[in-house]
């Protein structure tokens, strides 16, 4: 293969990675995305994009389709308590139909794809070298098993505590939909995520320990039961995980890293492709500075955009894996003002 030079390689072509290709293109940098499979690409995940990801999305000139999402629906067996967004509305997208929006997007700016799987980075004083890519910064925006991260040594070993490992499962189903909520439906070890999609579906994802069973789970939810009635799933079970990553630090050298790549905490607030898309404008503005400079820009900026995130998701998370997991729904019920702080919070 003939080497491609460019000022911006990016591992990883899932949303994040693209949208950080749109963003290197939109402030005027050559672009190559190194990326094995085949597009679209599709992750077991919650698809429902928050209102500031939708405005981050809109920015980069990109309006996948999809249906409105007010708010959030929290529920167990006996009590349940909404909030709706004081302003914009978040949307419910379908992962496939994401990565349409943004690859075309992509194309229409004339980011290269470079079909390769990454196995080591070369790093020098004026660039990096991956594979045939030679490149004056790289983004890693390779997911939550991130080569990129392992191989650079900023791979973080996982907590001891591996019994508090969480994974995600996700189906669709033939129902249209019949709230424009997120809905999350509490049981006494897992979550079950459900949000409006076009179409006529709803996407159902399940968060839980390892070994949770997806039917045994929706089986404990008589409400959502209910509202499937007989309709099959219209696919196959998805999965990922563990969700729980993290990483030594956020940069080395000319290599940044972003999204799941950079660390993750779990996917309960529904906040991943927010705060990605965060990351892939720090990044790129970053890498406009002196070169001395770029990386401590980031980390720095990385620490801001993820802060909401990570403190919130870390408490309610603290609060799921400890005997005060019963009591989150009647909390929120309780104090609607500081449930909806959160929403709030999360949702910009």
């Amino acid at each position: 293969m003939t080497p491609v030079d460019v000022d911006v390689a990016i591992v990883g072509a899932g949303p994040i990675g693209l949208a950080a290709a749109i963003e290197s293109r939109l402030a005027g940098y050559s672009v190559a995305v190194i990326e094995p499979r085949s597009f679209p690409i599709d992750k077991a995940c919650g698809e429902g994009l928050m209102p500031g990801a939708v405005a981050a999305l809109a920015r980069l000139g990109v309006h996948p389709p999809g249906v409105p999402i007010a708010g959030f629906r929290y529920t167990d067996a006996t009590r349940s308590a909404e909030h709706r967004f004081a302003g914009a509305s978040g949307l419910g997208v379908r992962r496939t139909a994401l990565h349409d929006a943004l690859a075309a997007r992509a194309d229409e700016l004339g980011v290269t794809r470079v079909d390769g799987r990454v196995t080591d980075v070369v790093q020098r004083a004026d660039g990096v070298t991956v594979g045939d890519v030679r490149a004056s910064w790289l983004l890693a925006c390779d997911g939550l098993h991130s080569t990129v991260r392992r191989v650079t040594g900023l791979e973080r070993s996982p907590s001891p505590r591996v019994d508090r490992r969480r994974f995600g499962l996700r189906k669709h189903y033939a129902v249209e939909p019949w709230t424009d909520l997120v809905e999350v439906h509490w049981v006494a070890d897992a979550e079950a995520y459900i949000t409006p999609l076009a179409g006529g579906l709803i996407g159902v994802a399940v968060l839980g320990p390892p070994r949770t069973d997806f039917d045994d789970v929706l089986a404990r939810m008589p409400e959502l039961r209910a509202r499937l009635g007989r309709a099959d799933a219209v696919e196959a079970l998805r999965g990922a995980g563990p969700l729980r990553q993290r990483s030594s630090a956020r940069s080395v050298g000319r290599v940044l890293l972003l999204g799941d790549a950079s660390g993750y905490v779990d996917a309960l607030t529904g906040e991943g492709i927010r705060v990605g898309l965060a990351h892939a404008r720090a990044a790129v503005e970053a890498i406009g500075a002196a070169d001395s400079r770029s990386a401590a820009v980031y980390d720095r900026e990385w620490a801001r955009v993820s802060r909401d995130f990570r403190v919130i998701t870390s408490a309610l998370l603290a609060a799921a894996q400890s005997p005060l997991r019963p009591l989150i729904v009647p909390a929120a019920r309780t104090l609607p003002g500081l449930f909806g702080l959160a929403i709030e919070r999360l949702a910009r």
